[in-house]
């Protein structure tokens, strides 16, 4: 196991430090520089593009923070990077131009986005990046299957699960009820081997992040920590909280 004190050593901005009404998108080169000027680590997110470049984006589809509507996935990384945001001068970045602005002030843990259909060009991208990025970071996903590859090709790398206990949310109506079962239980642990858990505040206290904090050693990580209820649990049942809506002092 990798010395992970890095990944739990201060409070991790959900998404960078973002701000919508003082004009901070989350995502964004400003989120991200608010973020390190505020000595935080940075939690963020990829997607792949068309031509297979990993953009740092949480929606699979433009349109809720952005200009247009389309799909990142159908999109080349240069369509991409050239669309706006609606309340800001900031452009979506790709991985690369992330890894040039951190510089490794402050540790990353990247969340690689998944449709759960086997397509592994998101981790191996991140994987090619990252391998020429001397900074701290972490890569992790709800998907195991990323992960697992990320064991393959770059064990180096620290990687991790996102997990909740109950996968009630849209978003999850295309996985049956074993799927969902396997992946709040970590039935796949054997295959994708996650050296630290990033769980959901809501769920905890909960006996499976528990067992692989107490039993395995695992760092536990909660998100995402909006309230004063949240952080009182985070700071009982977790090492380290991912936050948003607030800065911790």
């Amino acid at each position: 196991m990798p010395d992970l004190a890095w990944l739990t050593a201060r409070p991790i901005a959900h998404r960078g430090l973002h701000d919508a009404a003082a004009g901070v998108i989350e995502n964004t080169g400003s989120a991200f520089a608010a973020a390190i000027a505020g000595g935080f680590a940075i939690e963020t997110d990829l997607q792949i593009s068309a031509d297979g470049e990993a953009m740092v984006h949480h929606d699979d589809a433009l349109g809720r923070l952005t200009e247009g509507s389309e799909a990142l996935a159908r999109m080349s990384a240069a369509a991409i990077q050239a669309v706006r945001f609606k309340a800001t001068a900031d452009r979506i970045l790709t991985l690369a131009a992330l890894c040039e602005l951190v510089a490794g002030r402050v540790p990353m843990v990247i969340e690689l986005k998944s449709r759960f259909d086997g397509d592994m060009r998101l981790a191996v991208r991140a994987a090619e990046v990252l391998a020429g990025y001397a900074g701290p970071a972490a890569l992790m996903s709800f998907d195991p299957a990323p992960i697992a590859r990320i064991r393959q090709i770059a064990p180096h790398l620290p990687r991790g699960i996102v997990a909740e206990r109950h996968y009630t949310h849209h978003e999850w109506d295309r996985l049956s009820a074993f799927e969902k079962f396997s992946l709040a239980f970590l039935l796949h642990a054997p295959q994708s081997r996650p050296q630290f858990l990033a769980y959901s505040v809501k769920d905890l206290p909960a006996a499976v992040p528990l067992v692989a904090r107490r039993a395995f050693g695992l760092p536990l990580l909660t998100w995402t920590v909006r309230s004063e209820s949240d952080r009182a649990r985070a700071a009982r049942y977790a090492d380290q909280m991912i936050f948003e809506g607030f800065r911790p002092s």
